[in-house]
């Protein structure tokens, strides 16, 4: 037998195998299970782009994943399985705070377990309040409100999501990417070390002065995409519980730059909703829904599971609403803001 033939024979009994086991060949060349597998390569969905892209991300924001409730894994899946479709390819993904329900090293495996069935971009994180919910759980995994904190500490749901995203001791960390900075900032307290703060986001003096630092970079107006898990209060105040308690800080460090964009999360307002977008002075602010918990719009989306498609361009940058669960865009949900 001619060492040609050999070949196309064993070819054939690879695939054979393979497709008795229920695996398809991805478009990358990878095998992958049928649940993330496209049926065919027919299935990439093909990205409007357009000359003069740098950078594409994804921003998936409250995924809320528990390793007790198997739903919000669910809608994790659509999102994946929609945005592996993609060509070209996203260059990150970004999870916006409340990346698990309750904080707990189970909540985190259970996504890990999820994201190692995709070849995936890089992928980063921030803490949201969720992710500190594990004090309000006693020894025996029930929830205990009278008993807070339950022998648990901030420090270890800290430590829990620094070892899970591979950051460097802190929760707080950025990336240049194709010369587009990407910033994520990170809940550091909740109520075990600050009762006061209820469930607004605490920065440190740390962290602040870390974004001054970082910021130091952009005096020639190179475009930083900020993250961070809860809004911003009005323009001019501080804000509280569910809110970016330093607000007025955190502004002033950015007051000096250009092309500076902020992207939230934590309320779960649908994309549909008014005011995702606003401008506060400098600041182009952008506010997500949610992949584990999108609010329900109305009888065409009956269980709506939401994230926002990135693209920076040399001269601008686009912002559009993705639903997952059609893998359809969202029209309400589509920015495009000029680099000044």
């Amino acid at each position: 037998m001619g060492s040609g033939r050999l070949l196309r024979l064993l070819l054939a009994v690879v695939l054979i195998v393979a497709g008795a086991a229920g695996w398809q060949v991805f478009r990358s060349g990878s095998l992958l299970p049928p649940a993330v597998a496209p049926s065919s390569v027919r299935d990439v969905y093909q990205v409007p782009t357009e000359d003069g892209l740098l950078l594409s991300l994804f921003l998936l924001s409250d995924l809320h994943i528990s390793a007790d409730n198997p739903e919000p894994a669910k809608k994790l899946e659509m999102a994946l399985q929609d945005l592996i479709r993609f060509d070209p390819p996203v260059d990150a993904i970004i999870l916006g705070g409340d990346l698990t329900e309750n904080g707990r090293e189970q909540d985190y495996e259970a996504l890990r377990r999820i994201l190692s069935r995709y070849r995936l971009p890089p992928i980063y994180g921030l803490m949201g309040n969720h992710d500190y919910y594990d004090i309000w759980y006693g020894p025996d995994g029930r929830l205990e409100r009278d008993t807070v904190p339950n022998g648990k500490t901030d420090a270890q749901a800290r430590e829990r999501f620094v070892r899970f995203m591979n950051y460097d001791g802190r929760p707080y960390h950025d990336v240049w990417i194709n010369g587009v900075h990407l910033i994520m900032l990170s809940q550091e307290a909740y109520l075990q070390e600050r009762p006061e703060v209820g469930e607004g986001a605490w920065y440190s003096d740390e962290q602040l002065n870390w974004l001054r630092q970082i910021m130091a970079a952009h005096t020639g107006g190179e475009p930083a995409l900020i993250f961070i898990h809860q809004p911003l209060p009005p323009e001019g105040q501080d804000g509280g519980s569910h809110r970016l308690i330093r607000a007025n800080e955190f502004r002033e460090i950015l007051r000096p730059y250009r092309n500076v964009f902020v992207f939230s999360g934590h309320t779960h307002r649908p994309l549909e909703s008014p005011d995702r977008y606003v401008r506060q002075g400098n600041l182009h602010w952008f506010s997500n829904a949610s992949v584990g918990r999108t609010r329900k719009q109305g009888p065409s989306v009956p269980d709506p599971v939401q994230g926002l498609y990135i693209q920076v361009y040399k001269d601008r940058v686009v912002v559009r609403g993705r639903e997952f669960s059609t893998n359809t865009w969202i029209p309400a949900a589509h920015w495009t803001v000029a680099l000044e």
